[in-house]
């Protein structure tokens, strides 16, 4: 491992030439790696001003929204924002009927009209250490981390590895708790285009919400409580109206999720057999979730954030596809294993070390495909049956409420009272219509050794006459009725019920799965990714060397450009509010557009907001180097004030948490000129301007 490390570090320490649109750089080694071609670039900021841990500096505006996004705190009353399909699922589960913010848009006109939005966190990241060599036992890490926290009480403390295990980092960080809805603009601005537009340019999509963290009065992490009082954040960005040019300087820092960068063809492929699958399934399940959706506005708000979470990895999943074929990277990763191998092949020292790497992935990923594969297709179908769910659910609150000390009857009645948020999202035709075609997908798709016992021949069942059967006697398909069969019959009722049969039946199967994953295999797997990384990094030499994403702060940076996704066409780099007019179609639900704002855009009402041309920005594109979790992550100007917020990525490059492709990929940002006109104008929260720091 010594060996992997010295070399690692010394490939880290030479990569001065990486191409300065690519890469997820880790913030402790801007100064070393990043700060000559930023300031070439055109950055006026230092690294020390960018990331400090003794000073103030612009990571400390940056939170890990909830468990998958980024946000930025811009004022110092502890206002943040992030992207609207960040806050989506928040804001559908504080939407009822009578207040669908969701649909009809929300904005609090004071701190009291502000709303608690449970379970919902901010992190900030209080420091980045790195331990490489100083955690190489359990014993070791352990003493690190405890340390850390006897250093940082009321934080968190985790160790994390880099470079597939090559590097450790000691990352501390603080959570807030304490966290409220304070606006969005309505679903047919937040979400325009849904999932016609997804993943495309030119994009329309003001894609925004806001919320304000709460502390106690010693401005710490505090439960919910109307005494707290409004985080006062280190730091907070200024907001520029100055607006996009083509070629500006852009850096963007947030929480990117995962890549696959290091991933040899073996493993891309297998990663795409089991995206297959998962494209096959969704596409059977959200087809029958869109048709309930559009008949009933009641249906349709249980529902968004279900459909929108699940359709995002599907279209996905397919333009990944689509790029790994046009752009031939599978070809391309082929190519470099055989001159890796070649190089490797060179050297005694460099065969003793890598030569095996890649066949010890390869048979790896081969011993553990099939069980893998087997268990994503049960996860995808039949675990996506909600009625089989709420058995789950409800004897993992029944197991919590006991510990607790209540007894067996007020156990069950604080299990059953915790799903009742559950059963407010739920429609039990959708769901019984969903039963039968996971069912039937499973049958033509699953092999007969991994077919759930049922009590039946499970190969020839008939699915309608079996779903009938389970939807009309579950006691499961209502709050009301499982409360009911509770009272009367407390757990039998429960242990004889036929969705926990079938929530039985299929986690048996399950299990198995799981328990014959060769876990030598997977060893197998790791060490030879850890050989290969390590042996990468020594033979690129002065190439990017920033590690796959892992759901820690990064920062990338690039221009403003536009892209050719194809010969004769060129596309801008940014979009107007007549984009959005022009795409309205008042009988697709996409692509509806508000009253107010048609209002606003007839009249030029756009003040200190337009361009200078008089139109209004709506969305602009850069060439920063992006992938989820960047979701709502702060695109800032050269001078680290804000100018937009980084939402998706383009079509043409859905492949790019493989291989960076500079010539295609882009990400795409709703311009903040947009997201403070749509606050203002649209929103009529004009007042939050006046805790922000704007500059023209």
């Amino acid at each position: 491992m010594k060996k992997y490390i010295i070399t690692t570090v010394l490939a880290i320490t030479m990569a001065f030439s990486a191409k300065a649109d690519e890469g997820m750089w880790m913030l402790p080694l801007l100064q070393q790696l990043n700060a000559g071609t930023m300031k070439a670039m055109g950055c006026r900021l230092s690294p020390e001003e960018i990331y400090s841990i003794n000073n103030s500096s612009l990571k400390d505006a940056i939170v890990m929204f909830g468990g998958g996004c980024t946000g930025e705190m811009i004022s110092d009353k502890g206002l943040l924002v992030t992207n609207h399909h960040c806050g989506y699922s928040y804001i559908q589960r504080l939407s009822s009927d009578e207040h669908n913010y969701l649909e009809d848009g929300f904005w609090a006109m004071s701190n009291k009209e502000e709303i608690p939005a449970p379970g919902l966190t901010v992190t900030f990241l209080v420091s980045m250490t790195d331990v490489t060599g100083k955690a190489d036992s359990e014993e070791a890490a352990s003493a690190l981390i405890e340390a850390a926290k006897a250093d940082n009480p009321g934080c968190s403390v985790e160790i994390e590895n880099f470079y597939n295990d090559n590097v450790q980092y000691l990352l501390v960080y603080r959570t807030y708790r304490d966290v409220r809805f304070v606006g969005a603009p309505p679903a047919s601005v937040g979400k325009f285009g849904g999932e016609t537009d997804n993943w495309m340019w030119p994009r329309h999509t003001g894609d925004f919400s806001m919320f304000r963290v709460y502390a106690g009065k010693d401005n710490m992490p505090a439960d919910y409580s109307e005494d707290n009082v409004p985080y006062r954040p280190a730091k907070s960005l200024t907001i520029s109206l100055k607006g996009v040019n083509e070629g500006d300087f852009t850096f963007i820092m947030g929480y990117p999720g995962s890549t696959q960068r290091f991933q040899t063809k073996s493993q891309l492929t297998h990663m795409m057999d089991r995206h297959e699958i998962s494209i096959q399934a969704r596409t059977v399940r959200q087809d029958i979730m869109w048709k309930w959706m559009e008949k009933d506005p009641s249906i349709r708000l249980k529902y968004a954030s279900k459909y929108a979470g699940s359709a995002n990895g599907w279209k996905k999943w397919i333009g990944q596809k689509k790029a790994i074929a046009d752009l031939q990277i599978l070809e391309k990763e082929e190519e470099k294993e055989a001159g890796f191998l070649k190089w490797v092949g060179k050297n005694k020292t460099r065969q003793e070390k890598y030569g095996n790497s890649l066949d010890m992935i390869s048979e790896g990923v081969e011993a553990v495909s099939k069980v893998e594969n087997d268990a994503l297709l049960l996860s995808e179908s039949l675990l996506n049956i909600e009625l089989v769910r709420f058995p789950v659910y409800l004897q993992r609150g029944f197991s919590n409420a006991l510990q607790s000390g209540l007894d067996t009857v007020a156990a069950l009645d604080k299990a059953a009272g915790s799903l009742e948020q559950m059963y407010n999202d739920y429609y039990e035709p959708l769901d019984r219509e969903i039963a039968f075609a996971m069912l039937e997908f499973y049958l033509a798709n699953a092999r007969e050794e991994i077919y759930p016992d049922l009590g039946t021949d499970f190969a020839n069942m008939d699915c309608a006459a079996y779903v009938d059967d389970l939807f009309a006697n579950s006691i499961f398909t209502s709050c009301d009725r499982l409360k009911t069969a509770l009272a009367e019959s407390g757990l039998e009722a429960v242990q004889n019920d036929k969705a926990t049969a079938l929530m039985n039946a299929v986690m048996t199967v399950y299990a198995e799965m799981i328990k014959g994953v060769d876990r030598e295999s997977m060893a197998k797997i790791a060490e030879g990714s850890k050989a290969f990384t390590a042996g990468l990094l020594e033979w690129q030499k002065g190439k990017a060397t920033y590690p796959d994403a892992n759901f820690t702060m990064r920062l990338t940076y690039g221009t403003v450009k536009p892209y050719s996704p194809k010969d004769g066409l060129l596309y801008r780099h940014y979009t107007t509010i007549y984009g959005v007019i022009e795409k309205e179609d008042p009988d697709n639900y996409e692509f509806k557009v508000p009253a107010k704002l048609k209002e606003l855009y007839q009249a030029k009402d756009y003040g200190k907001y337009a361009m200078a041309d008089g139109n209004l920005p709506c969305c602009f594109l850069t060439n920063n180097d992006i992938t989820g979790g960047n979701s709502g992550s702060p695109v800032l100007n050269a001078d680290g004030q804000l100018i937009g917020l980084a939402f998706d990525g383009n079509w043409e490059s859905m492949s790019s948490d493989i291989m960076f492709e500079p010539d295609l990929q882009r990400c795409i940002c709703v311009d903040i000129r947009y997201v403070l006109f749509l606050m203002d104008k649209l929103g009529g929260a004009g007042y939050l301007l006046k805790e922000m720091d704007i500059i023209r």
